[in-house]
């Protein structure tokens, strides 16, 4: 079985706090054991969710577009 999100790596997190619905924080708990299942190492839901964020920013196209825009304007 395989899940978009890879293994953690080692990190050092800034703090974020967020308040999310009770189906997303259903959904993140039922991720996070998942994610035990398939690397045999429990992780709770607030680990998962910086680097779900990061794939989920690497992967918005417009995001990346609008970035490179004002990164060219700024110049």
């Amino acid at each position: 079985m395989t899940i978009k999100l890879k293994q953690l790596p080692d990190r050092e997190m800034k703090r974020l706090t967020i308040s999310v619905s009770p189906h997303v924080f259903n959904d993140l708990q039922a991720y996070a054991e998942i994610y035990a299942d398939i690397y045999g190492k429990e992780e709770q839901p607030s680990a998962l969710v910086p680097s779900m964020v990061e794939a989920f920013l690497a992967s918005d196209s417009g995001f990346k577009r609008a970035q490179k825009e004002r990164q060219q304007s700024s110049s």
